[in-house]
């Protein structure tokens, strides 16, 4: 396999590659096209699956088994094409077969390549990093956070309903003195100041005593889901039954031995201030990961194709299709449930995939900057920490993941340790 020819098309990123395939690789190919097909083929004289490949191209012509063998020949041919034309192919728009015979064929591919970009000043970044106190008033949140755990529902007699409770209603709703459908409800638990129903609503349950019955109003949205509803005044008939009130424990030694495996409420304390610290120190990590990412997509020139965010996001979504399936649901179920289709899906990943495309393309164009390489101990490294990371043989993660797409990882990543080592931060 051989480029015969490269050229550069008027529209940026694009170029047509003429490539031949040798003989001795297309006539592999064939022959395994016809391994594969020959198992459906009768021919006179012979049982079926029998018959020499030879016979069939005499009864059929040679080229019975071309198309098919061009095809298993592309990706490699194309492949080995562009690594001789010191391109990286992201997106292939047409390939035309231009000849073909027993010595090989000749195709040509319009293709759309990575771009070559720009990028500088990328050293001595000014980075603010978020502070790591631990205050006291971290930790009473903290606290606080727990004891919403651990709180339970009490019944409420000796006051009317506020905001933060949960009233169990019957309601009954009305459009011009009409009852509509899914309106009705008993023993219905609301609870309010949630948002959960048509504006207006709770606020007008709160104030009111168990036992009581009333009326509220209020608008459905213009832009509600059931579309006979849409923008309609409706009335609300009403009876209070039970108000229950959110308790929480008390803050004592006691909540303490319940909550966690000290004995005072000191001790919890020191505890909760190294976890509030090792939180704190990781999330000042990664919001300087991400400051630098941000400058980083900001100092990059250079026109992306739109086939890299395309390829980003297809990689997205099937990397969520695969999260689940290991959940025991399919993806046309969960857009169902969702109410989306494939487009919405995509675009939900769009904004994140622009970003994650220009990122990388910024830190693969530091690393040609600064001549930056990987070494046989460097991607030996790596091999043992993924081995590590899920609990298998380093033999099998080799075996899984090429040492050239891991050498590519490895060399942008010591791209991003350089940007991170050189930058100014405060």
């Amino acid at each position: 396999m051989a480029l015969k020819e490269c050229t550069k098309k008027e529209e940026a990123n694009s170029y047509e590659l003429t490539v031949s395939v040798d003989g001795e690789t297309f006539d592999k190919a064939i022959n395994a096209v016809y391994k594969k097909q020959v198992k459906k083929i009768n021919v006179t004289g012979f049982r079926k699956g029998k018959a020499p490949r030879r016979i069939i191209e005499k009864m059929y012509g040679e080229e019975v088994f071309y198309d098919d063998a061009m095809q298993d020949c592309y990706p490699d041919a194309l492949y080995e094409a562009a690594k001789e034309a010191d391109v990286k192919i992201v997106a292939v728009e047409s390939l035309e077969a231009l000849e073909a015979g027993k010595d090989g064929f000749t195709f040509k591919a319009s293709v759309v390549v990575e771009p070559t970009m720009e990028i500088n000043d990328y050293r001595g970044l000014e980075i603010e990093k978020k502070s790591t106190e631990v205050t006291d008033e971290l930790i009473d949140k903290e606290i606080e956070q727990v004891r919403e755990r651990n709180s339970r529902m009490v019944t409420v007699e000796d006051r009317a309903c506020e905001n933060g409770d949960t009233a169990v209603i019957d309601f009954e709703g009305f459009v011009d003195g009409v009852p509509f459908e899914g309106g009705k409800a008993e023993g219905y638990s609301l609870s309010l100041g949630s948002g959960n129903f048509i504006p207006g609503f709770e606020e007008q349950v709160v104030g009111h005593s168990v036992g009581e019955e009333f009326s509220i109003n209020v608008k459905f949205p213009d832009d509600y889901q059931a579309e006979e509803l849409m923008g309609k005044d409706a009335e609300f008939k009403i009876k209070l039954h039970e108000i229950k009130a959110k308790e929480l424990p008390e803050v004592d030694d006691e909540f303490v031995q319940d909550v966690s495996d000290k004995e005072t409420l000191d001790e919890y304390k020191e505890e909760l201030k190294e976890t509030v610290a090792a939180r704190l120190k990781d999330e000042a990590e990664k919001d300087v990961d991400n400051q630098i990412s941000d400058k980083l997509i900001e100092l990059l020139e250079g026109e992306i194709p739109e086939a890299m965010y395309e390829n980003q996001v297809n990689d997205m979504v099937r990397d969520f299709e695969m999260r689940l399936r290991s959940q025991g649901m399919d993806m046309k179920t969960y857009m169902q449930y969702m109410g989306m289709d494939s487009d919405a899906l995509k675009d939900m990943y769009r904004a994140d995939a622009e970003k994650r495309v220009k990122l990388r393309l910024a830190l693969e164009t530091i690393a040609n900057k600064e001549n930056i390489e990987v070494t046989e101990t460097d991607l030996e490294d790596e091999y043992t920490k993924m081995a590590e990371a899920y609990k298998m043989d380093v033999d099998k993660v080799k075996a899984a993941v090429p040492a050239e797409s891991l050498s590519e990882d490895v060399r942008v990543q010591k791209a991003l340790d350089l940007v991170k080592s050189t930058a100014n931060i405060k």
